[in-house]
C-alpha cells in the first residue's frame, strides 16, 4: 500500500500536493474556502478577491497533474466566484456540468435589497473525453406510481425504468443543521449523500479519492464506506483530530470499511 494512502496529513494543501505521484488519483473533490471570512481557526477565507482567485490557480495547477487520464474533478463554489474559476478550470478541463446544490434552507428572512441565497454551486469537470462516469451506480429510482404509468410493452423491461434515471443537475439535499444526526463542529460540513454520489458515479471500486481541503472528513469517511481509498490535506489541527475520530468510530462500527491503522491517520507536517 503506498504510503499516503489513507491518510490525511495536517498541512497546507500547497505543500503536501508536491509530495503525491504523478497520475496516482483517480477523483478530485475539492471544497475550497469560499471568500466569505468564515472562521476555519486561521485567515484561508479571508482573502480579497484578487488574491483568492490567484491562490486558487495554485492549488488547481498543484492538483490536476495528480489526476489520472481519466479522472475527474467535483468543486464546491459560491456564485460569487464561479464565474472565474470555471473559466480558468476550462482552459485546463472540460466542463460537463454546473450542478446546483439546493441546500433546503426555509424561508426566514435574509436581505430586503436582493433574493436570498440558498444555494452552492457545483462544478464537474473531465480530464479527458472517456472520462470514468458510472451513471448505473447512482440513478433515482423510479416511484410506484410512475412505473405503473409506463407499464405498456413498449416500455416492458426498459433499462430505464427498472433501474431510474440519471440524476439531474439540481440536488435538493438538505445542509446539516445543527441538531442533524451526521453534524460534527466544522462550519460548512457537506452531507454523505453529496459525496457518496460523487465518488459512486466518478470514482471506479479500489480507486483513490483525493480531498485537498478535508474540513471535517467527509469525503474519507464516504470513501472508505464505499470502498475507496483516501488522500488529503487539513491545515487545522482541530479539525484534523475530528477526523481521526470520525474515522476511527467508523472502523470501528464497521470493521469492513478497515482497521483503524488503515483507516484513521492523520500526520502532522513533523511526522512526516
Amino acid at each position: 500500500m503506498d504510503s499516503w494512502r489513507n491518510r490525511v496529513f495536517c498541512e497546507d494543501a500547497l505543500e503536501g500536493l508536491a509530495r503525491l505521484p504523478g497520475e496516482s488519483i483517480d477523483l478530485l473533490i475539492a471544497d475550497p474556502p469560499y471568500g466569505l471570512g468564515k472562521d476555519y481557526g486561521n485567515d484561508s477565507d479571508k482573502l480579497d478577491a484578487g488574491p483568492y482567485l490567484d491562490w486558487m490557480t495554485r492549488w488547481v495547477d498543484l492538483a490536476l497533474p495528480k489526476l489520472k487520464r481519466r479522472g475527474s474533478l467535483y468543486i464546491f463554489l459560491t456564485w460569487r466566484h464561479s464565474p472565474e474559476v470555471f473559466v480558468m478550470l476550462k482552459q485546463r478541463m472540460t466542463m460537463l456540468n454546473e450542478i446546483i446544490w439546493d441546500r433546503r434552507v426555509p424561508s426566514m428572512g435574509g436581505s430586503t435589497r436582493k433574493y436570498s441565497s440558498v444555494h452552492d454551486t457545483i462544478g464537474f469537470f473531465a480530464k479527458a473525453r472517456d472520462y470514468h462516469f458510472d451513471l448505473d451506480a447512482v440513478r433515482v429510482p423510479y416511484d410506484a406510481a410512475t412505473k405503473k404509468a409506463r407499464s405498456r410493452s413498449i416500455f416492458v423491461g426498459a433499462k430505464w425504468l427498472e433501474m431510474g434515471y440519471n440524476p439531474k443537475d439540481v440536488w435538493s439535499v438538505s445542509r446539516l443543521h445543527r441538531e442533524h444526526r451526521e453534524r460534527a463542529d466544522h462550519p460548512t460540513q457537506k452531507p454523505l449523500e453529496i459525496i457518496e454520489r460523487m465518488i459512486k458515479a466518478s470514482c471506479p471500486p479500489g480507486g483513490v479519492v483525493l480531498d485537498p481541503f478535508m474540513g471535517s472528513g467527509t469525503t474519507a469517511v464516504a470513501a472508505r464506506l464505499l470502498g475507496r481509498d483516501f488522500t488529503g490535506f487539513e491545515m487545522n489541527p482541530d479539525y484534523c483530530r475530528l477526523i481521526d475520530e470520525r474515522l476511527k468510530a467508523l472502523a470501528a462500527a464497521a470493521p469492513g470499511t478497515g482497521s483503524a491503522a488503515d483507516a484513521a491517520t492523520c500526520e502532522s507536517e513533523q511526522d512526516q
